[in-house]
């Protein structure tokens, strides 16, 4: 990204991690003057976190099919302001399986308290579910055989691309072949593995995603010889955890956390342990944190020490 982009972006970032935590009714209390997800967690003793199966490094499955990954790790803090906050250090977690296309309805119908997984939060979405500060800065770009032509996606006029069932990457494809008349064979995975291996299979000419869960898929399948990333950025996708709207209660106590990592320095180590070291899985996304993030968590540092 240019300068003045990468600075639109900063901006962009620090509106947004501020604006999407407002929300527009109040809830009714339940017992003990909780809002409803924050009463229905004391009275079960337990916080519901859906992750991604296929979503490296953010929310995917280590080699005994357990849920591990970045955005995990911040929800597992947020559990603990939960317990803070309903008085309850003991809350347990029940990890709940969704998908891209799944995942808004889990929220909506109460079945996870939090997404932990790599949901973009857009305008779109914060008119029915909320988000937490931003986490991550990702764009939509092509994941291609290493021996393909193809550079952009006008280079793939006519021909077959992928991209996971219930993303902001298959908008912005769809956007971009009727802008450009490109003629694509739009296809669709259920989750990013099926759509890795479409392409794999040779049923796509490229898949389409964030740049960020393109080269985790590369590395986790160490297929760097076999596939690059390529093209211009397609869509601006900031990250964000979600929950459900209307909840004043449950958007402080995650702000809070979030203001709680920044203020004790913990948000870039968390970033660097999941994106330059070496991941549980064995392998090594060597992403350094981009500029437009590490200023969003100096933000949330500095918001956090002029509240004290």
């Amino acid at each position: 990204m240019g300068q003045t982009l990468t600075r639109s972006v900063i901006g962009g970032c620090l509106w947004l991690a501020a604006s999407l935590l407002a929300t527009t009714a109040l809830a009714q209390t339940g017992s003990e003057g909780l809002s409803p997800t924050l009463s229905a967690i004391k009275k079960a003793h337990v916080v519901r976190l859906g992750y991604r199966e296929s979503s490296p490094p953010f929310s995917f499955l280590d080699q005994s099919g357990r849920p591990i990954g970045y955005s995990l790790e911040l929800c597992e803090a947020i559990v603990e302001e939960i317990g803070v906050e309903v008085d309850d250090p003991n809350l347990k977690i029940d990890y709940v399986k969704v998908t891209s296309d799944d995942r808004i309805d889990a929220v909506l119908q109460n079945k996870i308290d939090l997404e932990c997984g790599s949901t973009t939060a857009n305008a779109e979405r914060a008119k029915r579910v909320a988000f937490s500060p931003l986490m991550f800065v990702a764009g939509t770009k092509l994941m291609v055989p290493k021996a393909s032509s193809v550079q952009s996606l006008t280079d793939l006029k006519g021909k077959t691309i992928v991209v996971t069932k219930g993303t902001t990457n298959e908008q912005a494809i769809q956007a971009a072949d009727k802008k450009s008349s490109l003629g694509l064979t739009i296809a669709v995975g259920a989750d990013h593995e099926q759509s890795f291996q479409m392409l794999a299979d040779g049923k796509a000419d490229a898949f389409a995603t964030d740049d960020i869960l393109l080269s985790g898929l590369i590395a986790r399948h160490k297929a760097q010889d076999k596939y690059r990333v390529t093209g211009d950025y397609l869509s601006y996708d900031p990250y964000g955890i979600m929950f459900r709207k209307g909840e004043p209660q449950l958007s402080a106590v995650v702000e809070r956390t979030f203001r709680k990592l920044g203020s004790n320095r913990d948000l870039v180590p968390l970033y660097n342990k999941w994106f330059t070291a070496r991941l549980p899985t064995g392998e090594r996304l060597n992403v350094p944190i981009s500029l437009q993030l590490e200023e969003a968590f100096k933000a949330m540092d500095d918001s956090a020490s002029a509240n004290n």
